[in-house]
């Protein structure tokens, strides 16, 4: 179920939107975004969820596009979900990356990049590096809505970069950013 937006920001080229729901599951975007590994290959939370749902074909592609490097993205077929892409980004391990704010912008940056350089209008986004990856929320969320503003006023076919969040309490801090964003 495609939740409706609960912060919107308009002002440039493309909006940036937050919404709490499955990010396999945002049937109006051409493009998810996975939280990846170095080896493209199915982990654990929003990727394993990614991988489950795409189904059996995605491994092997991704497993030829190998290794992903720190901040970088490649892009897939959607397979089985209703995305026509996937977008495999590689963001920093909090605790071993030696600068992980630099490293989480590019992850975002090469990410709606690629959706822009596909021609992808609408591009829905997890809370990259924020699971197994050890990136406090709290230091993670302002270095991703910043970026995602900064990207939307320089992409060309990108409509919307929209931020799925399953946790609600996730969800509620990057409105709260956002909200604070746009007021400078």
């Amino acid at each position: 179920m495609t939740m409706s937006p609960s912060s919107v920001q308009s002002t440039s080229r493309a909006q940036v939107t937050v919404v709490q729901g499955d990010i396999v599951r945002q049937f109006d975007c051409d493009a998810i975004v996975n939280s990846a590994n170095e080896y493209l290959i199915a982990g654990g939370g929003v990727c394993g969820v990614i991988y489950r749902a795409a189904g059996r074909e995605l491994e092997p592609y991704t497993k030829r596009l190998a290794p992903l490097g720190l901040g970088q993205s490649v892009i897939s077929p959607g397979f089985e979900l209703t995305a026509r892409w996937i977008i495999h980004t590689r963001g920093p391990k909090y605790h071993t990356d030696p600068d992980p704010p630099r490293h989480l912008a590019q992850a975002l940056e090469s990410a709606i990049s690629l959706a822009d350089q596909n021609r992808v209008t609408r591009v829905a986004v997890p809370a990259i590096s924020m699971g197994i990856y050890g990136y406090p929320v709290e230091e993670a969320v302002p270095i991703l809505v910043e970026k995602a503003l900064v990207l939307a006023s320089a992409v060309n076919h990108v409509k919307e970069i929209r931020f799925v969040l399953f946790e609600s309490a996730l969800c509620g801090l990057f409105e709260r950013t956002l909200r604070v964003f746009l007021k400078k």
